[in-house]
This record gives structure tokens, sequence and C-alpha cells, in this order.
């Protein structure tokens, strides 16, 4: 494996190992979600390099207006769950009580 498939598949590792372990507040939820998306970006780029075709040249742009919607919409939800819980923390949020 080279370094680059090791550090891309690491970074995505890392941010799904955090977003299962670490669950104590939206925004670094978010956040792992982010990275995970941006690791996937790089793969899908570099894979459409050395693939070199012209149809695979849209998918990382694509990916990453995907990834900007997602993004988008997180901090929305992050900031009406903070204005009407009064904090982020993902055990105080229960779906019974909205």
């Amino acid at each position: 494996m080279t370094p680059i498939y090791f550090t891309i598949t690491s970074a995505f590792i890392l941010g799904l190992t955090g977003l299962a372990f670490n669950r104590s507040h939206l925004l670094s939820a978010l956040i792992c979600l982010e990275g995970m998306m941006l690791s996937l970006f790089l793969a899908i780029a570099i894979w459409s390099m050395m693939v070199s075709s012209p149809s695979l040249s849209l998918a990382p742009m694509i990916l990453l207006t995907f990834s900007a919607c997602e993004a988008s919409s997180g901090l929305a939800l992050l900031v009406a769950a903070t204005r009407t819980h009064g904090t982020d923390h993902l055990n105080n949020l229960n779906l019974l009580q909205c």
C-alpha cells in the first residue's frame, strides 16, 4: 500500500472511529463527518486522475457539492438544536420531546 492510500484510509477510519466513540457533542459529530467526506473527496480525485477518464473528472466536484450541502444542513440543525435546547449535547436531544 502506498503512503497516499494509507493516509487517505487512515483519515477515513479516524473520522469513523471519532464518530462512533465520541458522541457527546453534535459539533464533534459533524466535524468527523466532514473529515470523512474530505478523505473520500481526495480518494476519488486521485483515482480519477490515475484513470484519466473524461467521464470521471466530474465525480470529485459532485462529491464536494454534496459535502457542502451536508455541512450547511448540519450547521442549520446545530443552530436549531442549540436555540431550542440550549446546548448541543447529544444526550439531551430526545426526538420524542420535539
